[in-house]
């Protein structure tokens, strides 16, 4: 069976986008790369027209280049894990694949199956979402994890001390290595769904985490904040530095107050606070 592959060079705050509308039209397959991502599709499912509309959506409003050929179906799993090495955020989260060696000198150690989702903690802004929560008390706390992708926020919470999570993606697929890395870490406390913020029931936790990218943020900071307890805390990544000025003044307009930021590679990380009624 032929395989087209769509090399697709993208800001890497678009690349969840792109793979949640390339899996609508087909793409069952992803993998990132230093310039974007790799994208991949039967040939017989490939739908050209779909496929074109969807770039030139989007190339208005990032860099966007893209090149398509034909290639031979591979082990996918196989040339992932050739790529995937272990990650280590400041020295007490290990992240790693069950074909990698423990580490008993980690505080917390999170075992996830290495496919081709995203939020494997490669990326600096879910290195950093770890980072944070190492600061923040979890213990016999609920979290809300928005936009999950492996699941390893919402593992760590639980390995911090929440005993009440709930994550959900708008991607079936990571919705499913979602739940075979909750396995994978015997977590108990971990709920997981496919869907959006605006399908989830009304609930209020003591933690929200967003790692998604600014203009979804900026969309939904209103939503997110009738999700959280008063004195709750809210944890956003997915932006750049220059967007800090925006992403706080939209928190401000909905009550909360920023407490931390912190920033790698021009990417940032701020915590929120609600304060009390």
């Amino acid at each position: 069976m032929l395989y087209l592959e769509a090399n697709i060079e993208v800001n890497a705050e678009f690349s969840e986008i792109l793979v949640a509308e390339l899996a609508e039209i087909g793409f069952d397959t992803f993998l990132e790369n230093e310039n974007g991502l790799l994208a991949y599709v039967t040939e017989d499912e490939f739908d050209d027209i779909a496929f074109k509309q969807i770039m030139e959506t989007y190339a208005p409003k990032t860099n966007l280049f893209y090149s398509l050929k034909k290639i031979e179906k591979q082990n996918w799993n196989e040339e992932w894990e050739k790529s995937f090495d272990p990650i280590e955020v400041l020295d007490k989260i290990l992240v790693r694949a069950s074909f990698h060696e423990s580490k008993p000198n980690f505080e917390h150690e999170i075992i996830i199956t290495p496919k081709m989702s995203f939020g494997t903690g490669h990326h600096e802004t879910t290195s950093q979402i770890m980072e944070l929560q190492l600061a923040v008390d979890h213990k016999d706390k609920s979290l809300l994890d928005v936009g999950t992708g492996t699941g390893i926020l919402a593992i760590l919470a639980e390995k911090l001390g929440a005993n009440d999570i709930k994550a959900f993606d708008i991607d079936e697929w990571s919705v499913e290595n979602t739940t075979e890395n909750i396995g994978l870490n015997s977590c108990q406390n971990i709920e997981v769904s496919l869907g959006t913020i605006a399908d989830e029931p009304a609930k209020t936790y003591d933690i929200v985490i967003a790692n998604i990218n600014r203009n979804i943020l900026l969309d939904e900071i209103a939503t997110y904040a009738t999700f959280m307890k008063p004195g709750g805390i809210l944890m956003l990544s997915g932006f750049y530095e220059k967007d800090i000025a925006e992403i706080e003044t939209c928190c401000e307009a909905n009550g909360l107050k920023k407490v931390k930021q912190i920033s790698k590679k021009e990417w940032a990380a701020v915590v929120f606070n609600k304060p009390m009624a």
